[in-house]
């Protein structure tokens, strides 16, 4: 699966991390058994929902304004023009609406308004804010919705509006279909009449469409052989290295890893070399990643989590704190044996074929492991964002600014009852001192001091034993070279993946081109949870919404058509 880190989305996509990818389940007997026995930490989703929080964010100082001017030929798709109201909109659906995921940086936000016409956006800030580039990376329609503040109840199964070349001419669960945007003004307008992208069930669906000629184009989840498995004489790849990264996580806001020495005996039982050979050296795998949830670059050392695996050191912790073994488990003081739920999205063979390795591992060094799997669906916009899980695997899809550490680490942005469930922070994970560390990066305009501020949350996230990274993950893309020309291989190493379809050309004459997905959203809300998928904001929200700056495919931010210049950055002392 992947996960919009692993993401990676709408108004806050630029910011925040999408991820990548049975009925979705609740508490289970076990969890129920458990909650009913002592413990000194929460155990089932019910003591879940009353876990809060005691955390208030450093105090700013200063301030910042950011002055927008909207290009005056920016319409909206029924030729109505983008203004600042439309901003504003965004802002507060942003921070305002229950169960938004991404708040980092408009909550910094104090006031967006119109300045001297409604095509200039002033945004007033009240502290610096240094990736502000990223806000405003997608911009919701105010007229769209009753209410700018709860946008929760739109958008179930359409966004009715387009900024960009191409608009949605329908969406269901079978396919999604773009028609060019006839009141686009920019000059990278849509070359097709027609774009169509259709759910394909998995990795060998897809290249049997694509080989089959059912399919133009496919950007399957890269694995060792693929470029051999897709290869024929009419089918062209593209393969490169970007944010993706996979790793696991543990969930600690309740269940077994809500004690500190459990999770980190655990982590400290699990041998990322020995799986690193068996499931990703086959895979083409160069090295084991160590930089936390990132891939290497200027903000991770490099060795933060190297030598993680330690079980000597793991079997000393627990029997020091009291922990002993039964029946060949390790139980809790109380004589209580955890049950680790384990999820990943079905139908993924390199996540199950982990599972399959790992878990008789962990269940000789005394860890009672189960899989608790479900669809991607299921998984990445219910039960992730739900903290319904105890350990994870995924692919997180980053953008170039490491703000979305903040917004997937932060102990303000684990969502609670108490902050109305806003934030992607879904592992649960409380360190202060990292917090205050990546709140201060945020504010830090001095690019060295705001890159070791990042590494010292990235140790500390080590210490704490919150996950554990594994790979940076290829993109790989495969297009039919007798259906499909122009840069289709272009953006595929861009956050925002395919998002320059409209320049892509047909060539087989049918009036069309069409795409097959790996993974298909259930929801399409570019503020909450639907947009915790990278496969959502990818299909949908990207190709529609238009942003102030967008990602590029060597990992920068560039300024969009949307305005008429760059914007005017004034820091308050």
């Amino acid at each position: 699966m992947r996960k919009t880190t692993k993401v990676a989305r709408l108004a806050a996509a630029l910011i925040t991390v999408s991820l990548i990818g049975a009925a979705c389940g609740g508490s289970d007997d076990a969890a129920t058994e458990e909650a009913a026995e002592p413990a000194s930490y929460p155990t089932s989703l019910d003591d879940c929902a009353n876990v809060t929080y005691d955390y208030a964010k450093p105090a700013t100082v200063g301030g910042m304004t950011i002055t927008y001017d909207i290009n005056p030929a920016a319409v909206w798709d029924d030729g109505s023009p983008i203004t600042a109201a439309d901003f504003a909109a965004t802002w507060e659906a942003s921070l305002n609406t229950p169960g938004s995921i991404s708040t980092s940086g408009y909550d910094q936000v104090t006031a967006v308004a119109a300045g001297a016409s409604d095509k200039q956006v002033v945004v007033t800030l009240k502290s610096v804010y240094a990736p502000w580039r990223g806000l405003f990376g997608g911009i919701i329609k105010a007229a769209s919705v009753k209410n700018t503040k709860d946008v929760s109840a739109d958008f179930a199964d359409n966004i009715p509006f387009s900024g960009r070349p191409y608009k949605i001419k329908s969406w269901s669960p079978d396919q999604v279909v773009f028609e060019p945007n006839d009141k686009y003004w920019g000059t990278d307008k849509a070359v097709t009449k027609k774009f169509v992208m259709v759910p394909k069930a998995d990795s060998d669906t897809e290249i049997a469409a694509i080989k089959a000629g059912e399919v133009d184009f496919i950007y399957p989840q890269f694995f060792a052989g693929i470029e051999e498995a897709v290869k024929q004489d009419n089918i062209a790849s593209q393969i490169d290295y970007g944010g993706d990264y996979e790793g696991f996580y543990f969930q600690q806001k309740c269940g077994p890893f809500a004690d500190p020495n459990f999770r980190a005996a655990f982590s400290m039982s699990i041998d990322r070399d020995a799986l690193f050979e068996q499931i990703y050296i086959p895979l083409g795998g160069k090295e084991l990643l160590q930089c936390g949830p990132m891939v290497p670059g200027p903000y991770c050392v490099g060795d933060e989590f190297a030598n993680s695996y330690d079980p000597a050191a793991a079997e000393a912790l627990l029997t020091e704190k009291g922990w002993t073994k039964v029946d060949g488990f390790w139980a809790d003081p109380t004589g209580k044996v955890p049950d680790v739920r384990w999820i990943i999205n079905t139908g993924n063979t390199r996540r199950e074929s982990t599972q399959a390795y790992l878990i008789p591992l962990l269940t000789a060094a005394g860890f009672k492991v189960r899989a608790d799997n479900c669809d991607a669906e299921c998984y990445f916009q219910k039960r992730l964002p739900g903290m319904d899980y105890d350990m994870a695997m995924y692919i997180s899809t980053a953008p170039p600014d490491p703000a979305y550490v903040t917004a997937s680490f932060a102990c303000d942005l684990i969502p609670t009852e108490a902050n109305g469930n806003i934030g992607q922070n879904s592992q649960g994970w409380c360190n202060t001192e990292a917090s205050d560390l990546l709140y201060a990066a945020d504010v830090d305009a001095d690019a060295a001091t705001r890159a070791d501020k990042v590494k010292q949350a990235l140790a500390l996230m080590a210490k704490d034993h919150v996950m554990l990274p594994l790979m940076q993950f290829p993109k790989s893309g495969f297009a039919r070279t007798d259906k499909v020309s122009g840069p289709w291989n272009g953006e595929l190493n861009n956050y925002a993946a395919f998002n320059n379809i409209h320049l892509w050309q047909d060539l087989d004459g049918d009036g069309q081109i069409v795409m097959a997905a790996e993974q298909w959203p259930g929801c399409l809300n570019p503020i909450t949870e639907c947009a915790n998928s990278s496969w959502m904001v990818w299909t949908t929200s990207f190709q529609v919404l238009p942003g102030a700056y967008a990602t590029t495919n060597d990992g920068k931010y560039v300024l969009t058509n949307l305005l008429s210049g760059e914007a005017t950055v004034e820091i308050k002392s």
